[in-house]
């Protein structure tokens, strides 16, 4: 299921992880860097817009949260 609003949103969600990825690795801080790494990767394994939307928001969420 590769609809444009899929890919659309698999771009914003990789460059968002790219942008947390370098943030951390400049500050050397764990938590940005591997929230990063997990936000450019993950649209790889998932197949449905809901849970691509939802483990996207909860990434991007979790190091305001979770602090190392």
């Amino acid at each position: 299921m590769e609809s444009e609003s899929f890919l659309l949103w698999n771009v914003l969600f990789s460059s968002i992880g790219l942008g947390f990825f370098v943030y951390g690795r400049k500050q050397r801080s764990i938590m940005p860097l591997l929230t990063g790494l997990a936000l450019m990767t993950y649209p790889y394994f998932v197949d449905t817009l809901t849970l691509l939307l939802g483990v996207g928001v909860f990434l991007i969420a979790l190091p305001y949260f979770v602090r190392f």
